[in-house]
């Protein structure tokens, strides 16, 4: 893959985890089966909430459409992944490379959006109990999830135009198991300056503000469960909240760790290992922490499964 005029470069070589040897196809196998139970886990939260008439509350369709987005995060890297390490390194096409990266962000970014509409969603249903039905409508939930998907595409969409004005005529492997911004800046021969700075420009939307509203949601929530009387009411409250805040603490605790904290040559290997939070653990966790800690989406399964609900 010698230069040819501008662009030599027509596909990078993805490393994945070195030195794996036979290891390798256990990590394989123990990939795949958190890929297959991520993906029913999810699957079942979508098809419970567009056929259960338990679940019709406004939660669970938030619930519906992160299920769905964490669907469309792990597909668009596993799948790949997998090949990378059974290969022990495998190539992918710069276009290739640069669609798997705008479909992680895209997702990434809707995710961090429906996340923040949630946080908002139980800010009403604890603080504002009276008013949230009135406020909380169908139309404003659809319009909430319609603007959490579109804004995500605007925003990755800007990135996306810039990335693939880039020109990669240099080295082409990638230390990673999949294609992310910075190892594509780094290997990229052309002026990266304008893609730099757009995403510091939309980290203020895609992360900052995102993280704020969750956090303001979160202190008047707290605020407002202190000031109850009773014990059970207090336990009540939290429980509606506990399952979210859970899922908000996994994602943006490892998304913080990777993107934030710095990273030397010598914790490339932790970067990848927290990579795979975010990436196949934190999807897993989320039908999972929903499902262990909601007695509604039980009830819903079991009538599903059973006809009537068990007790």
């Amino acid at each position: 893959m010698t230069a040819n005029n501008e662009t030599a470069v027509v596909e990078f070589f993805l490393l994945g985890f070195r030195n794996l040897h036979a290891f390798r196809f256990v990590l394989v196998t123990i990939l795949l089966l958190v890929y297959l139970v991520m993906l029913v886990g999810n699957l079942l939260i979508v098809t419970l909430v567009s056929f259960s008439g338990l679940l019709r509350s406004p939660m669970y369709f938030f619930l519906s459409h992160l299920s769905f987005c964490d669907i469309l995060f792990t597909t668009d890297v596993l799948p790949n992944m997998l090949k990378v390490i059974i290969q022990e390194g495998s190539t992918l096409s710069v276009a290739g490379c640069i669609a798997q990266y705008h479909v992680f962000g895209f997702s990434a970014t809707t995710e961090s959006f429906l996340l923040t509409v949630m946080a908002y969603d139980r800010y009403l249903a604890i603080c504002n109990p009276l008013r949230y039905t009135a406020v909380m409508t169908l139309s404003l939930q659809v319009l909430l999830v319609a603007s959490s998907w579109f804004l995500s595409l605007v925003v990755t969409l800007t990135s996306l135009l810039l990335i693939c004005r880039l020109q990669f005529c240099g080295p082409n492997v990638i230390d990673h198991f999949f294609c992310d911004v910075a190892p594509l800046l780094e290997l990229s021969c052309s002026d990266t300056s304008l893609v730099r700075i757009e995403i510091y420009v939309s980290s203020v939307p895609i992360v900052l503000f995102p993280f704020l509203v969750i956090m303001g949601s979160y202190i008047s929530i707290f605020m407002n469960i202190i000031r109850i009387s009773s014990t059970s009411g207090r336990q009540k409250a939290f429980s509606t909240c506990s399952s979210h805040l859970t899922v908000v603490s996994l994602y943006y605790g490892t998304l913080f760790v990777v993107y934030v904290v710095p990273t030397s040559i010598s914790s490339l290997n932790l970067n990848k290992i927290l990579s795979l939070l975010y990436t196949v653990v934190t999807p897993l966790f989320n039908p999972i922490v929903y499902s262990l800690r909601n007695q509604e989406i039980k009830n819903a399964l079991e009538i599903q499964l059973f006809g009537r609900q068990r007790y």
